[in-house]
């Protein structure tokens, strides 16, 4: 028996891969975090799946489900929104599997921050830009942040930031970034990027949280900040210059 903890992908239904599809379609027991995972992908389940909505669980009654399918050998396809390492949660769970030496597998899915960076058509690294991504989120009721991970220090880098859970959190994004981002940055909002209601907002450090709160945006949404957000006053890589000599493309004779 195997636990196997599926990132679901953004929302799109075909945007999970293969793996975690076909997973899903064999595991006789499917639990999946409801408010994130739209039922399009647990759709792939089989008809005599048992599919349970994980969202109003605790994490001890996610575990008893887990431990009484062990019991009789079922497979269980334990479902994650975007891609399971990044705020997933699967390290308490996979805790406890441990102390219960029951086996399980981490199958990678297509993160939030892709699929709004798609959406923005966008690449989040530009040279001379940024070349530098930085996941992160800012603590309201979830824990907090560790010592030294603040925006105030990570902003100090001018990276592009993706930044999770924090569509209330404007005020003080934008408190802290200004400083070292300027007001006139770039920011985009994607609210459920890939589902069938996407909205993009676009903005300003010193706009952003009026344009959202006209929308009526309260949760669900990835913020990226950054210069590399619209920009087109950048070099071009050196990775197709004709200059650039490598070992897939030698030196040409004259």
């Amino acid at each position: 028996m195997t636990v196997y903890f599926i990132g679901a992908g953004p929302g799109a239904p075909d945007l999970i891969t293969l793996r975690g599809r076909d997973l899903i379609a064999r595991c006789p027991v499917v639990l999946y975090a409801g408010s994130l995972v739209p039922t399009e992908v647990v759709a792939f389940a089989g008809p005599d799946a048992l599919v349970m909505d994980t969202a109003p669980m605790t994490l001890d009654e996610i575990l008893h489900q887990i431990v009484e399918a062990d019991a009789v050998g079922q497979d269980v396809a334990r479902v994650h929104s975007g891609d399971p390492s990044l705020y997933g949660a699967i390290a308490e769970q996979i805790r406890r599997l441990r102390e219960a030496e029951i086996a399980f597998e981490i199958v990678p899915g297509v993160p939030a921050y892709a699929a709004a960076a798609a959406a923005l058509e966008s690449e989040l690294t530009l040279p001379e830009i940024s070349q530098t991504l930085i996941l992160t989120r800012t603590a309201m009721k979830a824990s907090a942040m560790p010592e030294g991970e603040d925006l105030a220090t990570l902003g100090k880098s001018s990276a592009t930031l993706a930044i999770h859970l924090s569509i209330r959190n404007l005020k003080h994004i934008e408190a802290e970034l200004t400083p070292f981002y300027g007001a006139d940055c770039p920011v985009a909002v994607v609210y459920r990027a890939s589902w069938p209601d996407q909205q993009i907002i676009r903005g300003t450090l010193a706009d952003i949280r009026q344009k959202v709160r006209a929308a009526k945006i309260t949760r669900t949404a990835l913020i990226l900040v950054g210069r590399v957000l619209g920009s087109n006053d950048f070099s071009d890589s050196r990775l197709y210059d004709p200059s650039h000599v490598h070992v897939l493309r030698p030196k040409r004779s004259a």
